[in-house]
């Protein structure tokens, strides 16, 4: 037992001892026998239990000869080694937002009102142009009408009703554009109204108003996004201006919390890139007619120069018909009555820009003036290929003035 650890030869001597007190044998050398067997047995267990690597519990087990087999210890396979999980990759994108509502619950009282509740009911106006309040134009407890002709009255307009969230309080108000005649044109409004919480109609504010930058409102709509798009024109087509001359823009405006202003859009109309600058000069010449003494024979000449930006394919001259015709350009003459339908006109063709073209007319006038003779004025205007006139950017020098009473 040399080869047995310190330990276990100590435990086995006091199994020995043990057994030895215990045993009642037949005699000495009976239990002599028996011990020696019994050692054997003791030796070749702890032995196979150090090779095997059998537990502890086993080991005590054989050592006391306990005949209860011990229970097996479940053999477990080690676990694997444990690999660490990947790091959560850095996003690369914009993180995703928390989706919000699609709309907002509304905080005022529903503000859509009908074109008839609108005129039955006395509303307040933001201001009018200076001076249109004196003439009638009121802004304080109106009653708008209805196409009524009259100069001075506050109307609503023909135009459709826009409804929609303007001041971003859930609920929807009323777009209306309305007017105030101070002639054969008016001043026009757009006007936001809507329901307070009486329901009781009130303004909103003004979007805005015709002023001296542009006369004429033609539209408004609201968008998806509560702005108010406005289309406005540099003038009124009446009073025989023809539409055609009209320029119109596009202008976006939001309320602010307090008021509407532009967010989007041209601010200005400056100047019409389609006209252009006519200049004209004129000399005479008059003569005696051979035969008579009752006639005499006037040469008109003018020269007109187009300082541009743009080309004038077409010219008229106005207020020339006096006399009688005797030559010159007469015979050229097309039928035009650009600007003045009370006034004749000869269209002739035209001045491109940069350039100076001569117009010479004849005619035949009274010897000695009538006592209604005047001096005259005369004038030319720019016209288009289509013989439709157009203004001048400085009409002051489009003028001459006859030196001879006529």
């Amino acid at each position: 037992m040399s080869d047995l650890d310190p330990l276990l030869r100590e435990r086995l001597g006091a199994y020995r001892n043990d057994v030895i007190s215990q045993v009642a044998g037949p005699g000495p050398d009976k239990a002599r026998q028996l011990l020696r067997r019994r050692r054997r047995m003791t030796v070749a267990a702890a032995a196979a239990a150090v090779v095997l690597g059998v537990t502890p519990v086993v080991i005590n087990a054989a050592l006391h000869a306990d005949r209860t087999p011990p229970v097996p210890v479940e053999s477990v396979p080690p676990p694997a080694p444990s690999t660490p999980a990947p790091p959560t990759p850095t996003p690369t994108g914009s993180p995703t937002q928390t989706p919000t509502p699609s709309g907002t619950a509304p905080t005022g009282p529903d503000g859509r009102i009908s074109r008839a509740q609108l005129l039955a009911t006395p509303v307040d106006l933001p201001n009018w142009p200076a001076g249109m309040a004196e003439g009638g134009c009121t802004t304080s407890n109106v009653r708008l009408k209805t196409n009524t002709k009259k100069t001075y009255v506050s109307e609503l307009a023909d135009d459709e009703f826009e409804y929609g969230d303007v001041d971003g309080d859930g609920a929807d108000e009323t777009i209306a554009i309305v007017a105030c005649r101070y002639g054969e044109a008016s001043a026009k409004q757009v006007v936001a109204f809507e329901r307070n919480a009486d329901d009781r109609i009130v303004t909103v504010g003004r979007v805005v108003r015709t002023d001296d930058e542009f006369k004429d409102v033609l539209a408004a709509e609201i968008t998806s996004s509560g702005s108010v798009r406005v289309t406005v024109a540099d003038i009124v087509p009446c009073c025989e201006v023809p539409t055609y001359l009209r320029r119109e823009q596009v202008r976006t405006y939001r309320w602010d919390g307090e008021r509407f202003e532009q967010t989007d859009g041209p601010t200005a109309f400056g100047p019409d890139p389609r006209l252009t600058n006519l200049k004209m000069s004129m000399t005479h010449e008059l003569v005696e007619v051979p035969g008579t003494d009752a006639l005499r024979e006037l040469t008109t000449v003018f020269t007109v120069t187009n300082a541009g930006p743009v080309d004038a394919p077409r010219v008229s001259f106005q207020n020339i018909e006096h006399g009688e015709r005797a030559g010159g350009d007469w015979a050229r003459c097309e039928p035009g009555k650009l600007w003045d339908t009370t006034k004749p006109g000869c269209l002739l063709p035209g001045v491109p820009a940069g350039e100076s073209r001569r117009y010479t007319f004849v005619q035949r006038v009274p010897a000695q003036p009538g006592a209604d003779a005047r001096t005259v004025s005369f004038s030319v205007v720019h016209g288009d290929a289509q013989g439709r006139w157009w203004p001048d950017l400085k009409p002051d020098d489009n003028v001459v003035r006859s030196p001879i009473p006529l």
